[in-house]
């Protein structure tokens, strides 16, 4: 591990500017990703900023009948929430299917939706990865590719996005809030939060230089069926081959969200007006753009399939 300065922020203001201020500034939190890819030098910040005793750790009920997750909010307490278990149970679902206890409860809100690919090659220093080193090439198109993304990659990254939450959180029409390096603060739909690979796969999100994600609202509840069926190569502590996030209604309309087949959490309105007519319409939008390796072309059966289970489990 390379070494680094560290301090303690007094405020998100503070934290924020600090991190603009200071070049290869990270913010660290929970740690889970952080400190793993920093013991393998694939992150080597020059400064840390410890953002834990910002108070942004609660959850609070919104004007609008939503709910405000603050970014530090850890990931067993919001997955326990009564109000998340009852009017969110997409998201309680998608959090418990994530890791192990012990890291649900160290891991953060933020942390969960910023962490990085899980890609082998992107872990293995001794590979080419544009994500890791920008105009280095992409062992992962030639090389073992079975867990990787079969839509929205690009001739430079096929590395899929980890989080299970940020899928829930997709399909829930969340809403993540900032605060800038100068103090002013933003909402981001989470629709927009997550970058394409295209050309600048290590460009993977939105946020500006030194921005800091404060928290996540929900909007009002909207009821129906909220199922997370997530497929892995074996029970528990693994990430997803495919998942699907969805929200059913009892008229068969319904919002779905995509784990383990993209660069981010894949979402495609076209695709959630074919909802009644089943998953095998669904699928056809979902990925109508794939273009899978020889390894990971069972992806496009699987996922219509694991679609198939989850609106029989919403019929039910």
């Amino acid at each position: 591990m390379k070494s680094f300065t560290y301090e303690r922020a007094a405020s998100p203001a503070e934290a924020a500017a600090a991190a603009a201020r200071i070049a290869g500034a990270k913010f660290i939190a929970g740690g889970t990703n952080l400190l793993d890819l920093m013991k393998l030098e694939i992150e080597t910040p020059a400064h840390l900023i410890d953002v834990n005793g910002l108070a942004l750790d609660k959850i609070e009920a919104t004007a609008d009948g939503g709910l405000r997750i603050g970014a530090l909010v850890r990931n067993t307490d919001l997955a326990a929430d009564q109000r998340v278990r009852r009017d969110y149970g997409l998201l309680a679902r998608a959090l418990l299917a994530g890791a192990s206890g012990q890291l649900r409860n160290k891991a953060t809100t933020a942390g969960n939706l910023l962490q990085r690919t899980r890609c082998p090659y992107f872990y293995d220093t001794n590979q080419p990865c544009n994500k890791r080193k920008p105009g280095s090439g992409c062992a992962a198109l030639g090389g073992f590719s079975r867990a990787h993304a079969v839509v929205g990659v690009s001739d430079a990254c096929i590395a899929v996005y980890p989080s299970d939450m940020a899928v829930a959180l997709m399909a829930l029409d969340a809403t993540v809030e900032t605060v800038c390096a100068d103090g002013t603060t933003r909402r981001i739909p989470i629709a927009q939060l997550y970058r394409l690979p295209g050309e600048t796969p290590h460009v993977e999100n939105v946020l500006e230089s030194g921005e800091l994600i404060s928290a996540v609202s929900l909007p009002k509840p909207v009821g129906g069926a909220h199922i997370y069926r997530k497929v892995r190569d074996r029970a528990s502590y693994a990430f997803a081959l495919v998942s699907v996030g969805a929200i059913v209604q009892r008229d068969g309309t319904g919002r779905v969200a995509l784990g383990g087949v993209a660069p981010k959490p894949w979402r495609v309105a076209a695709a959630e007006a074919e909802l009644p007519r089943g998953a095998k319409a669904v699928t056809a939008a979902l990925l109508a753009d794939a273009k899978p390796t020889r390894e990971n072309a069972f992806k496009l059966p699987l996922v219509e399939r694991t679609l198939g289970a989850v609106l029989r489990d919403a019929r039910a």
